[in-house]
């Protein structure tokens, strides 16, 4: 994924973009809008993305929650036929960036961004959801530093979202054995387990993410089911870098010949701790 600051991807397209803002290339004819004042995505999106898609079919009636700038959904309407997904942002200009990103791609039939939290919104019923994908906070209102920023600190942050609220609107919202991926620390595993279970939601598929071989983990993608039985699968860990250089797995989920490091250390995600 190579930044192209420039107005090339956005020819006949009349977008506008703001001050501080530029396009980045997400290859497949895709672009995103990012402003690095705001929260830019990170690896730990494209994982997600990656991990989630062979679930999502063309009638999957989806929700993505927590959007950003738009990448997840972005990212599964180019790995998958899903018709429909639902993109939920609590911050209005997150989510305006994000509409601005669809309509970039043309991409408003298959993606609505709302701007709702998800705590108190009335569109989406009970029992209606085939998929949910979350990349949610990932840090406990009260514990480590809190960014200045408010934009990064929301991001980062349990500030309108904590674990539990995602876990209670996935258990409200999914379908009998409807499925929830989510992205999040591995020290937070045993709890979202715990927390999950209690409100029917199964704990099936996990993927530890190290930085290098050698290195503990420090993302960990997950798959619950709703109303599924006990049994996990592990899969086998993905490494993000070898050397100086990102692994032949990371190239083969960017579908490239491997992301741009420049771009990584500029848009790393903040909330992740992924190493540079």
């Amino acid at each position: 994924m190579e930044t192209k600051i420039s107005d090339e991807l956005n020819i006949d397209r009349k977008i506008p973009l703001y001050p501080g803002e530029r396009l980045e290339d997400l290859g497949n004819g895709l672009a995103i809008i990012q402003n690095p004042e705001y929260f830019c995505f990170g690896i730990d999106a494209v994982l997600l993305s990656w991990f989630a898609a062979p679930a999502l079919k063309y009638k999957s009636r989806t929700a993505e929650i927590g959007t950003g700038t738009g990448i997840i959904p972005l990212l599964l309407c180019a790995k998958s036929k899903v018709a429909n997904i639902t993109a939920f942002e609590i911050q209005p200009h997150m989510a305006q960036m994000a509409a601005r990103s669809v309509a970039l791609n043309r991409l408003q039939d298959r993606i609505e961004v709302v701007c709702e939290d998800i705590r108190t919104q009335q569109r989406i019923g009970a029992s209606t959801l085939d998929v949910i994908v979350s990349n949610p906070p990932y840090v406990k209102t009260g514990t480590g530093l809190k960014n200045p920023k408010e934009s990064l600190a929301v991001s980062r942050h349990e500030i309108s979202l904590t674990a539990e609220d995602l876990l209670r609107f996935a258990s409200t919202a999914l379908k009998d054995k409807g499925r929830l991926f989510i992205v999040h620390k591995p020290e937070r595993l045993t709890e979202l387990c715990q927390t999950g279970g209690k409100l029917g939601l199964e704990l099936k598929r996990i993927q530890m993410v190290h930085p290098r071989i050698d290195r503990q983990a420090n993302l960990v993608l997950a798959e619950f089911v709703k109303g599924g039985k006990p049994y996990l699968i592990t899969e086998p860990p993905l490494i993000v870098y070898d050397g100086e250089r990102y692994t032949d797995q990371i190239h083969t989920i960017y579908g490239t010949e491997g992301p741009s490091r420049t771009v990584l250390e500029e848009c790393v995600s903040e909330k992740s701790g992924q190493e540079s």
